[in-house]
């Protein structure tokens, strides 16, 4: 099967070796994705705007590979304080009230950075549209 890498553009995907999507046939998997943009964290000590801007990047990523939000059977969260979960899960809620993937959320000791809160990963299945 034919495997195609999906780049987000960030430096650090050469030095550590790691694609933001890979699909694979029907198969999509979505690195850990952050809210991050270059040296810049989008939505500082905010958990909810931590998630809407990751899940919008899985979005792109998702369109890049050929596939969209509908097309994602598993999610998993990743946060520094699980106190905070009811605004992951809004955010989240708002990208996937109608699709409802498989979700896991757990809390964490840090992310890469102390600034990040919120990491998430998705999988998604791209199937046949009639």
């Amino acid at each position: 099967m034919q495997r195609l890498n999906i780049s987000s553009g960030a430096p650090w995907e050469a030095k550590v070796g790691y694609s933001r999507a890979v699909r694979i046939g029907n198969v999509v998997e979505v690195s850990g994705t952050v809210s991050q943009d270059g040296d810049k964290v989008i939505g500082l000590n905010d958990p909810y705007e931590q998630t809407k801007h990751a899940l919008a990047k899985i979005e792109a990523a998702l369109v890049k590979a050929g596939a969209s939000l509908h097309d994602v059977i598993r999610t998993r969260i990743y946060v520094t304080d699980i106190s905070r979960w009811e605004e992951v899960g809004r955010a989240h809620g708002e990208f996937f009230q109608a699709i409802r993937p498989a979700t896991t959320m757990v809390e964490v000791s840090k992310l890469i950075s102390p600034e990040l809160l919120v990491e998430i990963e998705a999988t998604a299945i791209v199937s046949v549209r009639v």
